[in-house]
């Protein structure tokens, strides 16, 4: 069935075929009506939503709520997130999966409240003091807004961790003819639940990258919460291996798996000298240039990353095939992610096009940037036309 929504509420969608049941945020433009498509969806006793006081309340409700056994979200944007920075690394450090929408808009501070970009992309992955990794997803339009929403909560639970799903304004508000019910979804994934015993030990692993199992706060088992680091019984400790162990863990368990958190889509021509890479907001400029530009009889090869952190090496490797002469990528910032990619691809000439005054990059733009013969410098488009 074909429908006219926005992606604030293709968010909402997902979160619920998910199985979100706590939802907790404070209203922000333009994450507010999130908030609210919550409150309709819920209003039938299917779930929880708190309007807070303040950005630390809700993240802080979610996290408790999360420990508790509910599958949590909260969404705000830039200003918000800065100030969930603290407790974001309290979910890292007690390991509550939890899941955190980030509907950007132009920056810093307070920025432009109505004007889009693509600005937390850096900010997302060391939002956290100690910088360890947090899987962070990027939709590109309301379809990938709801399917990365449910991958979110699949990631949260599977790995026990805050999971980031960054959207924009012009993502959040704009509303699209999308069909949900055509959208391929991985399996869901459930909380794996600690047995019931008595030696039960809330941080407890078999494996150094492993993930413990769940019981909830206030259930049969003792369970201890804190964002102290801790031994395997939750007690806080200063023994030093047993520290290096539960840090290096926390890393390990997403590092360790960062292959099976590369989501992509692919759209390679082997004979290409050019690939584009994209997310975000720039990819529908991006889509719409890569036909022109083949139009024009150019052999080009794109790459949409819906995962940035840990960073797709295995797909940004495969699509640099050995025809590839240079790298473009269009970013709705001051090109935050084009270094990452050339750490990736090194002997590649990567160009950067970026926009940062809340307008879009045209198709154009990139047309001629993939057209021209010149191969050196980068592009900043500065202008709205």
């Amino acid at each position: 069935m074909r429908e006219f929504i926005s992606g604030n509420q293709a968010i909402v969608r997902g979160a619920i075929r998910a199985g979100c049941n706590f939802v907790a945020g404070y209203p922000i433009t333009p994450a507010s009506s999130i908030l609210t498509e919550v409150m309709g969806a819920f209003a039938q006793g299917t779930g929880v939503v708190v309007q807070t006081e303040d950005e630390i309340a809700a993240i802080g409700q979610c996290i408790g709520a999360a420990m508790a056994g509910a599958k949590a979200m909260t969404a705000t944007s830039g200003p918000g997130i800065s100030l969930y920075s603290e407790n974001i690394g309290l979910a890292q450090m007690g390991e509550a999966p939890l899941v955190i929408v980030d509907c950007q808009r132009m920056g810093p501070a307070t920025g432009g409240a109505t004007a889009t970009g693509d600005g937390d992309v850096m900010f997302a992955r060391h939002v956290t003091s100690g910088s360890y990794p947090i899987p962070v997803l990027a939709a590109t339009d309301a379809t990938t807004a709801y399917r990365l929403t449910y991958e979110a909560f699949n990631i949260a639970e599977r790995l026990r961790t805050p999971v980031i799903l960054l959207s924009s304004k012009a993502i959040a508000l704009t509303r699209q003819t999308v069909d949900l019910e055509a959208v391929k979804l991985s399996k869901l994934v459930e909380r794996h639940a600690a047995a019931s015993d008595t030696a039960f030990q809330p941080y407890h692993v078999d494996q150094p990258g492993g993930v413990p199992d769940f019981a909830p706060i206030g259930g049969s088992q003792r369970v201890r919460f804190t964002g102290s680091v801790h031994d395997e019984d939750g007690g806080l400790t200063i023994d030093r291996v047993k520290i290096d162990a539960k840090l290096r863990r926390l890393n390990t368990k997403i590092l360790g798996v960062q292959h099976s958190l590369e989501l992509v889509d692919e759209d390679l021509d082997d004979s290409a000298d050019t690939l584009i890479v994209s997310y975000g907001l720039a990819d529908g400029a991006v889509r719409e240039a890569v036909t022109q530009a083949r139009d024009l009889g150019a052999a080009v090869s794109h790459l949409t990353l819906y995962s940035l952190w840990p960073v797709p090496g295995d797909a940004l490797r495969r699509a640099a095939t050995s025809s590839i002469q240079r790298v473009i990528v269009p970013e709705l910032n001051l090109g935050l992610y084009v270094e990452e990619i050339r750490k990736i691809l090194p002997g590649i000439e990567v160009l950067s096009i970026q926009r940062i005054d809340g307008g879009l990059i045209k198709p154009q733009r990139i047309v001629d940037a993939m057209m021209a013969n010149h191969r050196g410098g980068a592009s900043n488009e500065r202008s709205s036309t």
